[in-house]
């Protein structure tokens, strides 16, 4: 198949101007918020959704709510201070937010912002200047040259789905056709084909290697937002699959990447990295260098080429002293009756204390290991450490790109 043409580096597109990349974003980043909002989907209908449903009668949408939809989006796409939300605000479809928020992004302030999953326990909302994406978004087009068709199960509002299915599409001349694949079943890509890129995450990529074994020739994919195990890259690989995994994280974007399974990620060529640090610099323009620090700890291979040592052990404050929730989970791994835990900062309305959440190794044993591991936690931890609300599951939660994700106390995991 010959090359699709390629746009090069330099000022973004305004996206926001395609209308279906507008309401695809504005979409996705609705259904979170609201499923946070109110622990859980229940009610709501599944994603996609089509520029006809109506907020209140379908969505069941309140004016609390309203209000909250409005002030996330304005954050995530930084309207300008003076930007009229009444228009917003008074919108009975979602046609209409999508309408008015493409008139109240106007020019655009080359800005937008990203949640993180808050894997180390309190999510945070990171600024990107589209520019920068743009030119991540470039280089990986290139690497992309045959794309003609994009299937996705990555949410457009998520960083790597930005990057990947509303700027991605936009390197081209040709725009590829984008296909959703988050209610399709993976024997459905069977019928991907020369020019076919899939971009999904790893607990996608499982699924898909079990149904598909293997893959036509042409076929690309991407991975990211989690590691993808080595072995299950290769899977793909012997199948004929050509996989990119790449590194990065909501607060960096992307910061290095591979097509090879197991082997060191090559950092994306506009960042550096200083001998015997793991600050990250990168060139902004106009003599700005920008720095990022990674979320693993970083093995440097040599000056170009890296492999991830493990998270960091971020911090979280409990009645103003530093504890670490990955220190915590892991003594709680430790006990014989836990096959795996994972600790994260309570809610704002459940506490402000630490809180567990534990697969134990008998199904049953959770009405005695509760009170095991209060002891357990008393005898081996300082009072802020200790996590004071346990809740039992027979795995742990996760997101839907397959990352740590938040769970209401006493409230299982699915």
């Amino acid at each position: 198949m010959d090359h699709v043409e390629i746009a090069g580096p330099g000022a973004a597109p305004a996206w926001w101007r395609q209308r279906a990349l507008l309401q695809r974003f504005v979409a996705d980043l609705m259904y979170t918020e609201l499923c946070l909002m109110r622990h859980g989907s229940a009610g709501m209908p599944a994603l996609p959704w089509p520029d006809a449903v109506q907020l209140d009668a379908e969505l069941g949408v309140d004016s609390l709510e309203r209000y909250a939809l409005a002030s996330a989006l304005a954050a995530a796409l930084h309207l300008p201070p003076d930007a009229d939300l009444h228009r917003l605000l008074g919108a009975v479809t979602l046609g209409e937010w999508c309408d008015a928020l493409g008139a109240a992004i106007g020019s655009g302030s080359g800005l937008i912002s990203f949640r993180s999953s808050g894997s180390s326990g309190v999510p945070t909302r990171n600024e990107h200047r589209l520019d920068l994406l743009w030119q991540e978004v470039c280089f990986f087009a290139a690497q992309l040259p045959q794309a003609r068709r994009l299937w996705f199960a990555v949410p457009a509002h998520h960083i790597y789905g930005f990057l990947f299915t509303v700027l991605l599409p936009l390197a081209y001349r040709q725009a590829p056709a984008l296909l959703d694949m988050r209610r399709t079943l993976p024997a459905a890509l069977q019928q991907a084909t020369d020019g076919d890129v899939i971009v999904a995450y790893p607990e996608v990529w499982a699924a898909l290697a079990a149904a598909v074994p293997n893959w036509r020739p042409g076929v690309s994919g991407v991975s990211s937002t989690a590691p993808c195990p080595p072995a299950l890259a290769r899977q793909l690989a012997d199948g004929g699959l050509r996989l990119i995994e790449v590194y990065g994280s909501s607060e960096t974007a992307g910061v290095g990447w591979r097509s090879a399974a197991g082997a060191p990620y090559a950092l994306l060529p506009y960042w550096q990295h200083a001998d015997g640090s793991d600050t990250l610099q990168r060139a902004a323009g106009d003599g700005e260098w920008l720095e990022a620090t990674c979320q693993d700890r970083i093995d440097w291979q040599d000056a170009r080429l890296f492999v991830p040592a493990g998270r960091r052990d971020h911090a979280v404050q409990v009645a103003g002293v530093n504890v670490y929730p990955a220190q915590v989970a892991a003594l709680l791994a430790r006990h014989p009756d836990v096959q795996a835990a994972q600790v994260r900062l309570m809610r704002p309305d459940e506490g402000a204390r630490l809180k567990a959440f534990v697969v134990p190794r008998e199904p049953g044993a959770s009405a005695t290991l509760a009170g095991q591991l209060t002891n357990w936690v008393r005898e081996r931890l300082a009072p802020p450490a200790r996590p004071v609300a346990f809740t039992f599951g027979v795995a742990l939660p996760v997101g839907q790109q397959g990352k740590p994700a938040d769970w209401i106390i006493d409230a299982p995991a699915p």
